[in-house]
């Protein structure tokens, strides 16, 4: 009896096995198209939940029951945007109509799903209108009799309409009548929208909730709302966009009162949610000649409740390197935004440097005042006043000296990331005046660094990315010049593959001495590939150049270029980079030199 009992066991047990397998065996959907050109297949299929379910190898009956009722409304949704509105769509699970299966009855085993698609006849618009328009607004080209009638195309020309009168004042601009006729007889599509501009109005109150260590007037100063002034929604965004920049805050939203509060005002309401006022962060570069570099910050976000910021940032650099000492840089800077007006900040900052580099060592400190506005979203301006005193050492002896600069300049970035450019431009030029004290020199100063990238395909998985890097100084005795003024190259700043500041300029002292220093210009040039091999996992190659000169000395010129290759591990907070260069030009280094970064190069 026991052996009866087994056998029956084992028998219920490979039988219920058996039979569970095929509810959960499936592996396609049969998904057929009728009459359709090509590019309107590409689209239903990438469209469909079902083939989506597939490819996310989906197998629960439950959830293949739930994409193929959905299976409806994205294929003829997907058709109407392509201009088909007669389409017959069937779906069927193991020959039944999914949308005819109640709930309550949903299958608990599918072995065959299949998709039916006719599109039917492809439509043009019979009429095309939206009305009333502002003389500046321009509707999409598509939207004509005789184009063909795609849904998205209505929904673009109904935004520009009302878009045109938001821009014109017209907040409450919406739509009034909406006929869409689709006429089946003759492929037809008649689009009739007549718009409601509404009232032309004014900016009102700014109210502000969510608050909590930020003063209110200050806030108001900040985001620059133009109390009184003809409704722009462009004015809102920058008012935005200057909150946001404070660093203060989490969230940003601005909304328009949902009431017109009499006679033409629209009251506007800021809700804000505040940062944590203090933040940390660290640091860390590694160059195979250079050695190490560790630097790290601290902010204040809201010093005094007026969105002060004071940032105390410090670096060390060269440790380890194999030929120059190591450089200790500290500086305290305080950032008063809304200052004078809304889009001008002031800072203060308080810098002091020791540098212990192959030609001189230096020490000194600096203190100073920027003054600095954003005209446009993209361009940024500054002026500053700065007092420096320090002393440098090299092989003539040392020599103290003390200088005021007036450092003014405009930066432009129309990159679409400032961390991992695919298109767009970046250019940042200075032009900076500087009186010595006592024996100390003075001239003016130049600099330009000026970057452009260029995406390739849709999802710009190529880039190539060129810099341009210059500079010059006019004026002053190379003799007496700040060490820290003259320019020099090598580096993963300027030409890797080269020693860090290892091209300078070769100067013939009174007496006949060589002395090495660095020029009084420079010149320099970067070309890298950028390839996305995955999601996450991208190459480059790369070659740089660099040339130092001294202007209107008893110098000699100097040139060297480096070249190599490296990976990028995209991370959500730039890619960390890994180059290897070699010398390619010059006699200034030999061998490979590895860096090892945040970001990319430029």
């Amino acid at each position: 009896m026991a052996l009866k009992t087994v056998l029956k066991t084992a028998v219920a047990t490979a039988f219920c096995a058996i039979t569970a397998l095929p509810g959960q065996a499936f592996d396609a959907v049969d998904f057929r198209v009728t009459g359709a050109p090509a590019a309107l297949e590409r689209t239903l299929r990438e469209s469909s939940a079902l083939l989506g379910a597939v490819r996310e190898e989906t197998t629960e009956p439950q959830d293949l029951f739930s994409a193929a009722l959905a299976e409806y409304g994205r294929l003829v949704g997907a058709l109407y945007s392509e201009g088909y509105y007669s389409p017959v769509v069937n779906v069927l699970i193991d020959g039944r109509e999914a949308a005819g299966i109640p709930p309550v009855d949903a299958p608990t085993k599918i072995g065959a799903i299949q998709v039916l698609v006719q599109p039917g006849p492809a439509f043009q618009f019979g009429q095309a209108r939206v009305a009333p328009l502002t003389p500046d607004t321009t509707l999409p080209p598509g939207f004509a009799v005789g184009e063909p009638a795609r849904s998205g195309l209505v929904q673009d020309a109904v935004a520009a309409g009302i878009k045109g009168w938001r821009d014109a004042g017209h907040a409450k601009a919406a739509t009034a009548d909406e006929s869409i006729v689709a006429d089946h007889a003759t492929n037809r599509l008649a689009a009739n929208i007549t718009l409601n501009p509404g009232p032309r109005l004014r900016f009102g109150d700014l109210r502000i909730e969510g608050a909590e260590r930020m003063r209110e007037s200050r806030i108001r100063a900040i985001a620059g709302l133009p109390v009184g002034r003809v409704f722009d929604p462009d004015d809102l965004e920058r008012s935005a966009e200057r909150l946001r920049r404070t660093g203060v805050f989490k969230s940003i939203s601005l909304t328009e009162d949902e009431t017109i509060t009499d006679p033409d005002l629209l009251g506007i309401t800021a809700t804000l949610v505040e940062e944590k006022r203090r933040r940390y962060s660290f640091g860390a570069e590694l160059a195979s000649l250079d050695g190490v570099t560790l630097s790290g910050e601290w902010i204040h976000r809201n010093l005094f409740g007026g969105a002060e910021r004071l940032t105390v940032d410090g670096e060390v650099t060269n440790i380890g390197a194999q030929q120059s000492g190591v450089d200790y840089v500290l500086g305290v800077t305080l950032d008063r935004p809304a200052t004078f007006r809304a889009d001008t900040t002031l800072s203060f900052n308080i810098d002091a440097e020791s540098l212990d580099e192959e030609d001189y060592t230096t020490t000194l400190g600096r203190i100073g005042a920027t003054l600095s506005r954003d005209f446009t979203d993209t361009l940024t301006g500054r002026i500053g006043l700065e007092y420096t005193n320090g002393s440098f050492t090299d092989e003539t002896g040392t020599f103290n000296f003390q200088q005021v600069s007036l450092p003014i300049g405009l930066t432009l970035d129309r990159r679409d990331d400032p961390l991992n450019a695919a298109k767009g431009y970046y250019i940042d030029a200075e032009l900076m005046p500087f009186q010595g004290l006592g024996d100390s020199a003075s001239g003016t100063r130049v600099k330009l660094d000026a970057r452009a990238y260029r995406g390739f395909g849709t999802t710009r998985k190529v880039v190539i990315a060129g810099r341009v890097q210059a500079g010059a100084i006019f004026g002053a005795d190379i003799a007496t010049t700040p060490r820290d003024y003259l320019f020099y190259s090598g580096g993963g700043g300027t030409v890797r593959g080269q020693p860090y500041q290892s091209l300078g300029v070769a100067v013939v002292e009174e007496g006949g001495e060589l002395v090495e220093t660095g020029g009084t210009a420079f010149v320099g040039g970067s070309v890298e590939l950028r390839a996305m091999v995955t999601d996450t996992i991208g190459v480059v190659g790369f070659v740089d150049v660099g040339q130092v000169s001294a202007l209107d000395f008893n110098g000699s010129d100097g040139f060297h270029a480096g070249a190599g290759i490296g990976v990028r591990y995209a991370t959500g907070f730039g890619p960390i980079r890994l180059d290897v260069a070699t010398p390619v030009a010059g006699d200034t280094g030999d061998g490979v030199q590895i860096y090892v970064g945040i970001g990319q190069s430029f």
